[in-house]
């Protein structure tokens, strides 16, 4: 394990931003329109969105590289805004990414299990998320975690409306 996790704060802001850009033009790039990954990105994890969210009192772990602290992956665990019938004690896991080179390293589940101890531990009873329908890869990290398919949406991506679909699981 050449990574460690922890409580990112509002000052963490900038390398949540960083990681946040990379990881989700890895995981989308020849799947969504290029602009549509500029704008999106540039409009939802910025550094400013970043410390919003908890300043909001969103709660944000970040993972990083042991040896000189580079950002690899993320979570932010937000007030739920998925169209799906709320339940008092729901949390939505809104993102989790791992950079592609810590991919079987363990880096994933390590991310969903802080983040449902996270979810626990402020006395949620239900994670949500939502994730692009083509997205087979997550599906399946999704469905091992325990999550199962609760419902759809759309979502905007830049100027593009993609199909996603709304997991979920009891704590």
């Amino acid at each position: 394990m050449n990574w460690r996790l922890r409580r990112a704060s509002a000052d963490d802001a900038a390398l949540l931003s960083l990681v946040a850009g990379a990881t989700f033009l890895e995981a989308f790039a020849g799947v969504l329109d290029g602009a549509d990954i500029v704008a999106h990105v540039a409009r939802n994890s910025s550094a400013d969105a970043f410390a919003r969210y908890i300043g909001e009192g969103a709660v944000a772990t970040l993972a990083e590289a042991k040896q000189g602290a580079a950002p690899l992956g993320y979570t932010l665990l937000t007030a739920p805004d998925l169209p799906v019938e709320p339940r008092a004690g729901d949390v939505e896991l809104k993102r989790i990414y791992a950079l592609a080179p810590t991919h079987g390293q363990g880096l994933g589940p390590a991310l969903m299990a802080q983040a449902v101890s996270d979810a626990r531990a402020a006395g949620h009873h239900r994670l949500l998320l939502g994730v692009y329908g083509g997205n087979v890869r997550a599906h399946r990290f999704y469905t091992k975690q325990g999550l199962s398919v609760i419902g759809e949406r759309r979502f905007l991506v830049g100027a593009t409306w993609h199909d996603d679909l709304v997991f979920a699981r009891d704590l």
